[in-house]
């Protein structure tokens, strides 16, 4: 007789197959590596949008981008809000805070993600993640869900987490995609994908940069 899956086993596969996949996009890396920086977190926003920041490119407010003093640009950095545990993921192209105590300036679309528009401030932890892709890569996701409540988004996350799938919000300025993992093979999300269809979660692969 076939035996039942377990859901704590077959969850600790998925988060095997993620390390194992996922582990291929970062060796090897010429980028900073260490632990998590954390500091107090700003914004910037209308002023700025369009003028030209330290890297050359045009500040984008409605982009998903950060200003470092250090950081080299192109640098992917996850910021989590440890006033609330929202996060979101950025990508350095500019040079600042130049305000003592902040370590990382955002743009509105990151700030937002992070609830920390209204208050102007937090508290923030800094992970670097890597390199940003270069031009033509592309990889895959599994999504779970897509809402314009960061609310809902982060409720659908935490389900997922509390059943050991390590799932994440990836926001932009209008929505908040609950996601699982970044793939380099399209064929190990697909795998994910069909596995959590088999626990009956409706889930898609998409293309993530």
């Amino acid at each position: 007789m076939p035996t039942p899956f377990s859901l704590p086993r077959l969850a600790s596969s998925f988060l095997l197959l993620l390390l194992v996949a996922c582990s291929s996009l970062d060796a090897p890396r010429l980028f900073p590596t260490g632990p998590p920086e954390r500091g107090e977190a700003s914004w910037y926003g209308p002023r700025f949008h369009g003028r030209k920041t330290a890297s050359g490119e045009r500040y984008n407010m409605h982009a998903l981008t950060a200003a470092h003093r250090t950081l080299p640009f192109g640098t992917r950095v996850r910021v989590r809000n440890l006033e609330n545990g929202e996060s979101v993921e950025v990508r350095i192209n500019d040079r600042g805070p130049f305000a003592r105590g902040r370590i990382v300036d955002l743009s509105y679309a990151a700030a937002k993600a992070l609830g920390l528009v209204g208050p102007g401030t937090a508290q923030v932890e800094l992970s670097i993640i890597g390199p940003v892709p270069p031009p033509g890569a592309e990889y895959h996701a599994v999504q779970v869900g897509a809402f314009s409540e960061l609310e809902r988004a982060s409720s659908l996350r935490d389900r997922l987490i509390a059943e050991g799938l390590a799932a994440e919000v990836r926001s932009d300025a209008t929505w908040h995609r609950v996601q699982i993992g970044r793939f380099e093979r399209l064929a190990d999300a697909e795998t994910l994908r069909d596995e959590l269809a088999r626990l009956g979660w409706t889930a898609l692969v998409v293309a993530v940069p």
